[in-house]
């Protein structure tokens, strides 16, 4: 079990398809830690719900998840990552280095599903095949 958690949105998609609901089985696998979430994610999943209850659902979830708001700073340490990585020839969707920059600064694991954040240096990934049982 992680201590806190940053969740992509691939991973609240992946559960939706699967049919299950992403605010029970995350609740289940977090248990006692905190799952962290910022706008971007919350954007990128509520924007492709048609249901108007399914987003009042999930967006009940998210209020009440650890909420980072996109400080100067953030913005700042995620150009400078972006720049770095750019400069290896690692040219990242900006949204995942967004989300990765909120994992490095709250100590945060990244739960998804997306093989991009296996480039940034410094955080810690899980995969939903290996923490959640309604992935396999």
């Amino acid at each position: 079990m992680v201590a806190s958690a940053i969740v992509d949105s691939n991973v609240f998609v992946g559960l939706l398809r699967r049919g299950c609901d992403p605010v029970r089985e995350l609740a289940n696998w977090i248990g006692d830690g905190e799952i962290i979430t910022c706008g971007m994610v919350r954007m990128e999943v509520e924007r492709g719900i048609k249901s108007p209850r399914l987003r009042r659902h999930l967006g009940g979830f998210f209020d009440v998840m650890l909420y980072r708001q996109t400080t100067n700073r953030i913005w700042e340490n995620a150009s400078r990552m972006a720049w770095e990585l750019d400069r290896k020839g690692l040219v990242l969707p900006s949204q995942d280095i967004l989300i990765a920059t909120i994992a490095k600064e709250s100590c945060a694991t990244v739960l998804t599903d997306d093989s991009h954040f296996a480039h940034i240096p410094g955080i810690h990934i899980l995969k939903p095949s290996d923490v959640l049982p309604a992935w396999k």
